[in-house]
This record gives C-alpha cells, structure tokens and sequence, in this order.
C-alpha cells in the first residue's frame, strides 16, 4: 500500500484530533498525550491529528507547534496514521509541512486560512505552496465554502491532495462536491464530528473527526462501526449517549469545546493542564457539575478535581 493510499484508508475511519498538553508552566508537554495516544490505538482509532483546533493550535506559538509537530510521531509510534496540522502565514504553514515530513508524520492537514481577504485563487495557490513544501499527502480541512463549488474543486486538483475534512453543514455542496470528484482517489471527511456523521455518510462522506477520543475512544469507534454497516438507528442511539458532553462543549459560544475536553481528562486524572484563552476556562461551576456528573454515568469515576 502505498503512502497516499494508507492514509486515504485511514480518513475513512476516525481522524482523533489530540489535545496539546500543558504543565504548570504553561510550556507544552507533548509526553502527556502517551495515555491517550495508548488508548486511542488500543479502540483502533485510525488517524491522530496534531495542531488541530482541538488542540488549540491558534493558541499555540509557532515554537510550540513545531515541538508538537516533531515529538508526537515518535509517540504515537505508528499504532495509527500521523497527521500534523499546518496553517498561519504561507511561510509558516510551508515550514511546519516540511518539519512534519522530517519528524516522520504521515500526512499533512492544512488549515483554511483564516485571512480576511483571502481571494478564491490566492487559496489555492497558498495550498499548492503548502503541498509542495510537505511532500506528504495533504488533507483540506475546510471550515468555510463561501468560495464555492469551482474553487473548492480546484483545491482538491492541487498535487498531493488526498482528502477534504469538510467542517461546513453545508450538506447539499458537500454532495455535489462528491459528485464533481467522483471516481478519483479523494477521501471526503466529515469534518463536524460524532453528531454529523450520519448525514454526511448518507451523501458519501466516509469517517469523521473527533475530539471525545481524548477521553473515550470506544464510545466514537461504536458511532463509527454502526454507520459501516448501516446501522442508523444503532448510531443515532450512540450519539444519542453523547448528547449531554456537546451540549456542554457548544456552551459560552462553543468556546468550552476543549475546556470541556481538559476538564474531562483532568477529572479522571490525566491532568492536560488548562485551555487557553480565548477559550472558557475554567468552566462554570454549573458545567462542571453536569460533567462530573456525566463521567459518572459513564462509568468514569472522577480522580481528581477539575
């Protein structure tokens, strides 16, 4: 199999987008994903995603990004496809691909950038730069398609494109993309997570990204084993479970999203260190509450305090 190939197999199952790891310091410390990594890979979670926004990569120093970029391959040991998030100016993203390829990362995922002037073709020339500079397979992440059908094709024609993360509920572009792309070998992501998944894959999308496989894996591997056999009630069920943690992750503006991540590994004592602003953190006692809570029903006995 080749590169491309496995991780294109690897994006049609669950692409985990890791937290970043702080200490009392606040300095990154990449060696406190070693449990979650272990437990990712032990639920078969296919692809783990570095400088995601899960793991708050805007609120990263490029400094920062590069040490995450460069330890975690090494940790994840190749129990999974390694995917390293690049974005920031054209010679930032450029020079973090390149630190991705020579850290031993499997594959790149470009952010959108996030200019406000970005023009259609600027984009596309911005990721055919990116790639080039990667020499890995390279995975859209797409957040906003304001730019419409025709330029977000055109990106996905750039050299070494492999798949689109589409974090857009825009589902009827999303199924005429799939069809302007038909028969090549491009994977088509649902981007938005557990609660998504089940109409993206009814259009062709195959695998979603997840930030619940820092804390329970298995819970998002059941969302993912009923959506392949096609199982929808089973999966609706499933999300269903999880109702209670994305409401808390979407509160304060969905600015909890990965406070409510942290707090959770802190409470069952893996201790990630906080989320920082402009994230909400800590979280409102109330939230707290209903966590700890939740963690309980779980059968995830909290440790420690939050």
């Amino acid at each position: 199999m080749t590169d491309a190939a496995r991780v294109t197999a690897a994006l049609a199952g669950i692409s985990g987008i890791l937290v970043t790891p702080f200490d009392a310091t606040d300095g990154v410390a990449p060696s406190r994903l070693e449990p979650i990594i272990a437990r990712a890979a032990a639920a078969e979670v296919a692809a783990l995603t570095v400088n995601g926004n899960t793991s708050e990569f805007y609120g990263l120093t490029m400094a920062e990004a590069e040490r995450i970029t460069e330890e975690v391959p090494a940790l994840v040991a190749r129990r999974a496809v390694t995917i390293a998030g690049v974005g920031r100016s054209v010679g930032e993203a450029a020079s973090l691909a390149a630190r991705a390829r020579r850290a031993g990362a499997d594959a790149v995922m470009i952010h959108q950038p996030p200019d406000p002037f970005r023009a259609p073709r600027g984009v596309v020339e911005y990721v055919r730069r990116v790639a080039g500079a990667a020499d890995l397979p390279v995975i859209l992440y797409l957040r906003d398609d304001a730019m419409g059908a025709a330029a977000i094709e055109a990106l996905t024609a750039v050299p070494g494109i492999v798949g689109v993360k589409w974090a857009t509920p825009n589902l009827m572009l999303l199924a005429e993309m799939i069809r302007r792309t038909a028969g090549r070998p491009l994977a088509w992501v649902c981007g938005l997570a557990e609660p998504w998944a089940p109409p993206m894959t009814a259009l062709g999308a195959r695998g979603f990204t997840s930030g619940l496989i820092n804390l329970f894996p298995e819970r998002s591997m059941a969302v993912l084993r009923a959506l392949d056999r096609g199982d929808a009630a089973a999966a609706a069920s499933d999300i269903a479970a999880l109702q209670e943690f994305e409401y808390l992750r979407a509160e304060e503006s969905a600015g909890a999203n990965v406070s409510v991540v942290k707090a959770a590994l802190a409470l069952i004592g893996e201790d990630v260190g906080p989320a920082r602003p402009p994230a909400a953190w800590p979280l409102a006692p109330a939230a707290a509450e209903r966590l700890r809570d939740l963690l309980a029903r779980w059968g995830m006995t909290p440790r420690a305090a939050a």
